[in-house]
């Protein structure tokens, strides 16, 4: 099974050479390629492609994401400053937060130009004391939601994001009252590929938005599936958009307003441009009626997806001899003391074990973790059994290898502990 393109044996062992593993290896021509894809996503009249930094804020990223022309979707105020570090001007940022910053750093950059979509009526309530007769994006649950489990389904009446759909004349009152502008309507309804979910979506925002007549801007959040496993399909971007499009045109057809279009994919953007190369450290066995295991180096410290979501990683082992070998079935473990720690659950299930078919397994080998670009070292288990975050690099397009990220030591481990008498 193939992980990655990008990714061959030779060039594995060579960063583990260099760099050592665990590491992320993210590809730059990958990246550009999926880019460039997004950017033309179908569109009636104007797009915006915002980068939702959530899946991968490693600076690096964000800065070719910035040369190639996309804009930022924050999901805090922190991650909102970070862009900033990475060069992009407060007016390409549009922050969505749970929690609400109502302080000074928040101040600064929507002074700057940066926009928010306040996500319930108490965050309405705080925008427009702090930005009298400013602009402001609402963001609705539309009662519709889209995703693999209920953790990646971000809109119907179990999620707790965006103004719930049938509270809009509580909004309009609220802005009214602090002489807002809604400039944008912001709908998100998680991650999926069916055409006719997404235009129902649509009619659904497009419905809101004729709520607000100073409405310029509809913003249709929401990851596009990614097919990392060989039995799984990405999302058509010209299959959901074409359909989109035209409601967007047949909505101009019957209020003459033009909308902009916004999209801000995360997962479709670095999934597949990124593989995680770990080393086996270990094999051992329950016995006839048990499993094989396969021990890592790395586990839910690099990739908490398959032990919280029971998600799907493509595995491909390389032997460290270079020899031909025999295929075998293991189970996959990572290297922190916690029995939740699997890299190979069964789909959907993160309490059941599914043995993945690998070659025989020694020493020694590199397994290369495939799709990992995509809230992974953003989403880690940051520092469990104190295990180091680890490297990141990016093979560039001559096939040179640049380290994004340094493997963290044990100083900057400790760096804010203080230390108090007993």
């Amino acid at each position: 099974m193939q992980t990655a393109s990008f990714l061959s044996s030779e060039t594995a062992f060579r960063i583990r050479e260099e760099v050592g593993t665990p590491c992320y290896v993210y590809d730059e021509a990958s990246l550009r390629s999926v880019a460039s894809k997004v950017l033309e996503f179908p569109n009636a009249f104007g797009l915006t492609a915002r980068f939702a930094m959530k899946a991968c804020p490693n600076a690096n990223i964000l800065r070719l994401f910035r040369s190639l022309g996309l804009k930022i979707d924050a999901s805090s105020i922190y991650e909102a400053e970070r862009a900033v570090a990475a060069g992009f001007a407060a007016s390409d940022i549009s922050l969505s937060t749970q929690e609400f910053p109502a302080d000074e750093h928040l101040k600064s950059l929507v002074a700057k130009g940066m926009t928010v979509n306040a996500c319930s009526l108490h965050q309405l309530e705080r925008y427009g004391k702090l930005f009298s007769k400013a602009k402001v994006g609402l963001r609705f649950n539309p009662g519709l939601g889209s995703g693999g489990t209920q953790r990646t389904n971000v809109g119907g009446p179990a999620s707790s994001f965006g103004i719930w759909f049938e509270d809009v004349e509580r909004a309009k009152e609220i802005a009214l009252e602090h002489g807002l502008e809604v400039f944008r309507i912001h709908t998100h309804i998680g991650s999926g590929s069916n055409p006719d979910i997404w235009v129902k979506a649509v009619g659904l925002s497009l419905n809101l938005v004729r709520s607000f007549n100073t409405v310029s801007v509809l913003n249709l959040g929401g990851g596009y599936k990614v097919g990392r496993m060989p039995d799984e399909k990405t999302t058509d971007l010209e299959a959901i958009g074409a359909p989109m499009r035209e409601e967007f045109e047949r909505f101009h057809a019957e209020t003459g307003r033009e909308l902009h279009l916004e999209i801000e994919p995360g997962t479709y953007l670095m999934a597949n441009s990124c593989t995680l190369i770990s080393t086996v450290q270990d094999l051992t066995s329950t016995g006839e009626n048990g499993y094989d295991f396969i021990k890592l180096d790395t586990g839910m410290t690099e990739n908490t997806r398959p032990s919280m979501y029971g998600a799907q990683h493509p595995m491909e082992l390389f032997a460290s001899d270079g020899e031909p070998r025999s295929k075998h079935s293991y189970v996959v473990t990572g290297h922190c003391c916690e029995s939740g720690d699997i890299l190979t659950p069964a789909p959907g299930d993160p309490e059941a074990l599914l043995p993945r078919k690998l070659v025989d397994a020694k020493i020694g080998d590199i397994l290369a973790i495939g799709g990992s670009g995509a809230y992974c070292s953003a989403m880690s288990t940051k520092n469990y059994n104190s295990f180091p975050e680890c490297p990141e690099v990016m093979i560039r397009l001559d096939g040179s290898i640049s380290v994004m990220r340094k493997r963290q030591t044990l100083d900057q481990i400790l760096a804010n502990e203080t230390e108090i008498s007993f």
